[in-house]
């Protein structure tokens, strides 16, 4: 699970889909990234169980469905912005 997260692609992914269920198309927009490549990310992703998908008519979209994944992810966003928040030197 942590070695799929080091990635700097795929943690952007979930962390694209922390708060809400997003589309492929709208989270390759987002991320500067090609349709097929986030599909690529997405389809390693889902089979860690990382991110839950929910079909929409022909859309699929994705979200962090693990309580606890969710829950470590913000701690960890969380703690980076003390970091960048805290004078130097402190």
């Amino acid at each position: 699970m942590f070695r799929l997260m080091s990635d700097p692609t795929r943690l952007r992914i979930i962390l694209a889909c922390l708060t809400k269920p997003v589309a492929v198309t709208e989270m390759a927009q987002g991320l500067g990234l090609s349709a097929s490549l986030v599909s690529h990310h997405l389809r390693l992703l889902r089979a860690a169980r990382l991110l839950q998908a929910d079909r929409q008519g022909r859309q699929v979209f994705y979200v962090v469905g693990d309580d606890h994944i969710r829950s470590m992810l913000t701690d960890m966003v969380d703690h980076v912005a003390e970091e960048a928040d805290e004078p130097d030197g402190a």
